[in-house]
């Protein structure tokens, strides 16, 4: 394996040495060595997040920074496993790239080409007999991360139980599933009850991911978007209000929301 200070003959081969010196017992660093699994997880998890940014943000040159950062990750997992004689690094490669494989036996094996639409169908099939494979005893839900973000949750809950049958017939329904759920949440509000509200909001939010899997619209993407737009259009109150020497703080709600209206409008004619 190369060292970390010789030129890049290996560029992955130079990583791994680069975090097997960090993790020495004898000269490592400190902060790594005191990491585990647990620990490192909600850096694993905030580096992805660092690499939707840049995506969207359409940044290559902090796309390629982020996924260095995301693959560090990668290798920092593997060589706790492999200090706990669990596995390598070499064996997830080998690992992913088998799954590859048998997943698209289209490309290589001996199946003809498929369409996009018939890929998706044909990989949720293959991933079913693969979970089947892997634990017969587990329930339909099991094997859905707990640690991912709730509406792409919900999103795969709710597809994995469409898969077997148990879905709303049409989007007309699920609407008025929406709007039930509203109506609850009201009636909670209204009874000034928290903890019932906060179900009742859940249950919304569960049936909002309903609709973007129906309409096969990824809800993170979609609320991100809007987290964008709020941040433009408020940016815009900020900057009018800041030409006439004040901020929000000296203004009001009425000013404000004729602000707001103001960004759409000019949103609109650009």
């Amino acid at each position: 394996m190369d060292s970390p200070t010789q030129p890049i003959t290996d560029p992955i081969s130079r990583l791994l040495s680069i975090m097997a010196r960090l993790r020495d017992k004898d000269s490592g660093c400190a902060w790594d060595l005191e990491q585990s699994f647990e620990t490192i997880a909600p850096y694993t998890i905030e580096e992805a997040y660092e690499v939707a940014d840049a995506i969207q943000r359409q940044d290559l040159k902090d796309l390629k920074d982020e996924l260095g950062d995301l693959l560090f990750q990668v290798v920092f997992h593997a060589r706790m496993a492999e200090e706990a004689n669990q596995f390598k690094f070499d064996d997830v490669v080998e690992a992913i790239c088998s799954k590859m494989i048998r997943r698209h036996p289209h490309i290589f094996g001996t199946e003809g080409p498929r369409s996009s639409a018939e890929q998706v169908l044909a990989w949720d099939q293959i991933k079913a007999k693969e979970r089947a494979e892997k634990a017969q005893k587990l329930g339909l839900l099991d094997d859905i991360p707990q640690g991912m973000p709730a509406l792409t949750r919900a999103v795969k809950l709710s597809r994995r139980a469409a898969s077997v049958g148990f879905v709303w017939p049409t989007i007309g329904e699920v609407l008025m599933k929406l709007d039930e759920e509203v109506e609850e949440l009201k009636v909670e509000i209204a009874a000034d009850d928290k903890a019932k509200a906060r179900d009742e909001l859940g249950d919304v939010l569960f049936v909002a991911a309903n609709i973007a899997r129906t309409l096969d619209i990824d809800p993170e993407d979609a609320l991100r978007q809007s987290n964008a737009k709020f941040e433009r259009r408020f940016r815009f109150i900020e900057s009018a209000l800041s030409a006439s020497g004040r901020s929000p703080e000296q203004s009001n709600l009425r000013e404000m929301d004729e602000l707001w209206n103001a960004a759409k409008r000019t949103e609109k004619t650009t």
